[in-house]
């Protein structure tokens, strides 16, 4: 009985001394006390009594979300910000021994380089240059967490909360600012509206004029075409008479006749040619002898 009990505690010890480290695990091994290996994943076997597990570190990137930390801008402006850190253990050694409460270390660590950061900028700057200030950040915390085996990978300001008047004053600045570019908007709106009905009135009374003056062509070609017409008509007449050879009695008949149309106007006065009056005073005697004839 005593052996299968001496058995079972061999055996009990033997089991407890199997240790496997997971996956983005790793375990620090002491010996008496000091420093002897880090375990990565697999298995692994202690010395009973003599070897122990002094920590199991996680060497996954983790995410830590600092409570808001106030700060003090250029022109003394107090505000507060809180930042998340992402950073990841690379030497499980140098974590466990390197720091005293690494966590706590990294949070004053992030709020002292934070105010100091922000001490060189004014309020406007501070909320225009989240990613300057990130990558400050991030490199300082780098740099600092380097001899405690971790890694910084990003820092991230998450909220930067002014005080309430400052905010007060930068909601009524951006009332302004939008009411500016309204008006703006507006008044290129109005500006654009005027030309395009001074552009199209413009085209409207072109248009009226190019109308205007095609019509006076139109009538202007449509009175000479009828002059020529007439001018045409009366040549080619001329040219039938001319062609016809008339006689000097038909000659003078036609003259009678015009002189006739004219003294039906309201000529008072009427200078006759001698030929015509000769003419004229033979064509009466020969009506008188035609009239004593009958």
């Amino acid at each position: 009985m005593e052996i299968i009990i001496i058995l079972v505690l061999i055996l009990a010890v033997a089991a407890s001394c199997i240790k496997v480290v997971p996956q983005a695990h790793a375990y620090i091994i002491e010996r008496f006390g000091a420093y002897c290996a880090t375990w990565n994943v697999g298995i692994h076997f202690l010395i009973p009594f003599i070897d122990k597990v002094a920590s199991k570190v996680n060497l996954k990137e983790h995410v830590v979300d600092f409570a808001p930390q106030p700060v003090i801008t250029k022109d003394n402006v107090t505000m507060h910000i809180d930042t998340v850190v992402y950073y990841q253990i690379t030497d499980p050694k140098l974590y466990c021994y390197g720091v005293e409460r690494p966590m706590m270390a990294i949070e004053n660590l992030t709020a002292t380089t934070l105010r100091n950061i922000i001490g060189d900028l004014e309020l406007d700057e501070t909320l225009t240059s989240r990613d300057t200030v990130n990558t400050k950040m991030r490199a300082i915390l780098d740099e600092a967490t380097d001899p405690w085996g971790i890694k910084i990978n990003r820092v991230e300001l998450k909220n930067i909360m002014p005080p309430a008047e400052i905010q007060d004053a930068m909601e009524k600045q951006m009332k302004a600012e939008r009411e500016r570019r309204e008006a703006i908007l507006k008044a290129e709106g109005e500006k654009k509206s005027a030309v395009l009905i001074a552009e199209g009135e413009k085209e409207a009374a072109i248009l009226r004029a190019d109308a205007k003056k095609e019509a006076a062509i139109r009538e202007a070609e449509g009175k000479a075409q009828g002059i020529l017409a007439v001018q045409t008509a009366i040549a080619e007449g001329i040219k039938r008479i001319n062609d016809a050879a008339p006689g000097e009695g038909y000659l003078t008949i036609k003259a009678l006749e015009s002189f006739e149309k004219a003294a039906d106007g309201q000529a008072t006065k009427i200078i006759i040619p001698s030929e015509i009056q000769g003419i004229a005073g033979l064509a009466a005697s020969l009506k008188e002898i035609a009239g004593d004839k009958k």
